[in-house]
């Protein structure tokens, strides 16, 4: 629309400026003198200008297209509600326009409605960069609908609504909240799965690979059907590497759909392609000089004729979590840069044909041994842990022992301690251990009520104690800490009833030198029936008792056994409490514990994923009958008793095997004996 501001309408197509009519039906050249642009608070005047193409300068023939055209590509923007252009001034053949716009309003923040909290986070990270920038127009509406229904339907939600609403925002000018509407529905679940193109798997082997997209069944207890995209995406991977763990190299998915079934549930359809089942061929080895072809065989384990699968190819290669593929053979011997690379030679018929090429490279001495991350524990807590010392050869075992044993301190994260080794080019490599420290300290706080009393309970323990710090002040925050020790102590009671303390002082390396543990505890409990000492009625028992260990990792059968010596010494005091062979007197227990143990249990002790744990107790008291006078079969209760006499004997072992991702098998054992 072209307009003459401030001009009467006219009876014929003319616009008047100054008395001077403009001709529609004749045509006329005119240069733009200038162009203004009124209305626009927040958008670039000049950029505006740019895009009507009415630029002072530029010649434009009116009446003409260049009017209706600047209108146009103005409304093209998305950017106004509003666009008007005004012939303000006509001088000989120049000409000056105005154009008039009414802004739209600008994104301030959307709010969600119809989705849960979690979900409305999720949503608002990928629209993040809208708010605040963005001019609300039919672009925005489409980009916004089209992220939150890509995110739902991931999450199975495949008929979802979406609306929206605009409210003024009062905290910003021109500016509004965006209101999103959403109607998810229900998640959808997987009425059926079919496959086209399979000859050699059966459709329900197909499905049981699809481990986290189920069809609906009604014996299917575990696990309801419903549909997720991103597993689906993930099941479909799987799905080919199963098939080519088979044999089934080729194997692929040509295309899949997923089509609505009724408004509850989908249907998918899983065009495949199997290819022919493949068999390893010839494997020759070239490359290897520290160890002969015929041990690396035997290592790799792989024979001519077996079906062929990369999965297991990688695993024999270098992928084995026991240790017992080819690299590690190399790695545990020095060779860190060693590299295999399998190559397919010949493809006949169903036969591969292989040729392991090797670079041995050369063999790597340990040199600097550092710990980085470590913020509170002493890096000589950490050092003395690690199994990859300075001057012996790089191994891989040791490297993946060491890691194992700063989890074991408990003050680590044990998913980030992550050993970097960096070769030098005089034969050695140095191995940083970066750890992140953890809160491994406890405070317990608790009170209970039974037998018409309250209990409470206060119970403090610090896994990371520094007992020769324990007179410099400094080193209060709030404990000294740093040097591995534990030091535990407990309190509970009700009162005049029942009370017991316990303390316990445990150091994994007694004198710093060697791993000599030494423990140290002490307990005490009174419990009694509230009644004065000396009246008729009052029952108390107390029992005390101190225990001290001193243990030792050895070398021999292997470095995974512990040996741990313990003298424990409890005293009984009784005094007209029931429910004893005496009630009134005293009672000693003093024993010898001797425990061997093995512990080669892969990942946490609280979720072992691997190897085993095997332990064999012996506990005896001396042998008291033998060395006095008392005449055991006449003697009374309380004489017989007085120090008590037994031996106890005790086997455990536990074995893990992981059986697939995280699912681990155990078996367990246990027998006792006592005498």
């Amino acid at each position: 629309m072209a307009q003459i501001r401030n001009q009467p309408a006219q009876a014929t197509p003319t616009l008047k400026v100054k008395g001077l009519n403009i001709d529609y039906f004749s045509p006329k050249e005119y240069v733009i003198g200038g162009t203004t642009l009124t209305g626009a608070q927040y958008l670039d005047k000049e950029v505006i200008i740019k895009i009507s193409k009415l630029i002072p300068g530029e010649r434009v023939i009116l009446p003409g297209e260049v009017t209706s055209n600047a209108i146009k590509n103005l409304w093209a923007q998305g950017l106004f509600d509003d666009v008007q252009l005004f012939v303000t001034k006509i001088n000989l053949d120049t000409v000056y326009f105005d154009i008039e716009v009414v802004e739209r309003p600008r994104l301030s923040s959307f709010e969600f409605i119809g989705i849960s909290k979690s979900q409305k986070t999720d949503i608002g990270e990928k629209l993040a960069d809208k708010a605040g920038k963005t001019i609300i127009n039919d672009n925005l509406y489409n980009t916004t609908r089209s992220i939150i229904n890509k995110y739902l339907l991931d999450k199975g939600y495949f008929y979802t609504t979406i609306d929206f609403k605009s409210k003024p925002d009062p905290n910003q000018e021109n500016s509004v909240v965006l209101q999103v509407i959403i109607d998810k529905g229900k998640r959808v679940k997987v009425h059926e799965i079919k496959f086209a193109g399979n000859k050699d798997f059966r459709s329900a082997k197909l499905r049981k690979y699809l481990k986290k997209t189920k069809q609906q069944a009604f014996y299917k207890v575990f696990g309801s059907g419903k549909f997720n995209k991103e597993k689906y995406e993930e099941d479909k991977l799987k799905l080919i590497a199963k098939m080519q763990e088979k044999g089934y190299r080729d194997a692929t998915i040509l295309k899949d759909s997923i089509y609505k079934y009724n408004n509850k549930s989908v249907g998918i359809k899983l065009d495949i392609y199997e290819g022919p089942k493949y068999y390893f061929g010839d494997i020759t080895w070239i490359g290897n000089a520290k160890y002969t072809t015929e041990y690396l065989e035997k290592v790799f384990g792989i024979e001519k004729g077996e079906i062929f699968s990369e999965e297991k190819l990688e695993k024999k290669l270098r992928g084995s979590a026991n240790g017992d593929d080819v690299s590690s053979v190399y790695l545990n011997d020095g060779y860190l840069t060693f590299n295999i690379d399998p190559v397919q030679t010949k493809i006949h018929k169903d036969t591969v044909d292989l040729e392991m090429r090797i670079y041995e490279g050369p063999q790597y001495t340990n040199n600097k041994i550092s710990v980085q991350g470590n913020t509170i524990t002493n890096d000589r807590v950490v050092l003395r842990e690690i199994r990859t010392k300075p001057g012996e050869k790089f191994s891989k075992a040791a490297l993946v022992r060491t890691v194992r044993e700063i989890g074991a301190l408990g003050n680590f994260d044990e998913s980030k301690t992550n050993p970097v080794p960096k070769p030098n080019a005089d034969g050695t490599v140095d191995i940083v251990y970066h750890v992140e420290e953890k809160p491994s300290d406890q405070i317990e706080l608790s009170g209970g009520f039974g037998g018409g009393r309250v209990i409470g309970t206060l119970g403090l323990t610090f896994n990371n104690f520094s007992l020769r710090n324990i007179f410099n002040g400094e080193a209060y925050k709030p404990l000294p800490k740093g040097d591995g020790q534990k030091l535990s102590l407990r309190g509970q009671t009700n009162g005049k009833y029942y009370q017991s303390y316990s303390f316990s002082f445990s150091e994994p390396w007694f004198g710093g030198k060697k791993p000599v543990s030494f423990g140290l505890s002490a307990f005490t409990s009174l419990q009694s029936n509230g009644l004065k000492e000396g009246e008729t009625q009052f029952q108390k028992i107390r029992l005390n008792g101190v225990s001290v260990s001193l243990g030792r990792k050895l070398k021999w059968p292997d470095n995974w056994f512990s040996l741990v010596h313990s003298v424990n010494l409890n005293q009984y005091i009784l005094n007209n409490y029931p429910g004893y062979l005496f009630s009134t007197g005293t009672s000693y227990n003093l024993n010898l514990t001797q425990e061997i143990a093995r512990d080669s249990r892969d990942g946490s002790q609280i979720f072992p994923t691997g190897g085993s744990y095997i332990k064999f107790t012996i506990q005896a008291t001396p042998p008291y009958s033998l060395l006095n006078d008392i005449n055991y079969k006449t003697a009374s209760d309380k004489q017989r008793y007085k120090f008590t006499e037994y031996h106890k004997w005790k086997f455990e072992a536990q074995f893990f095997e992981t059986v697939v991702g995280k699912l681990v098998f155990k078996g367990q054992a246990q027998f006792g004996f006592l005498g």
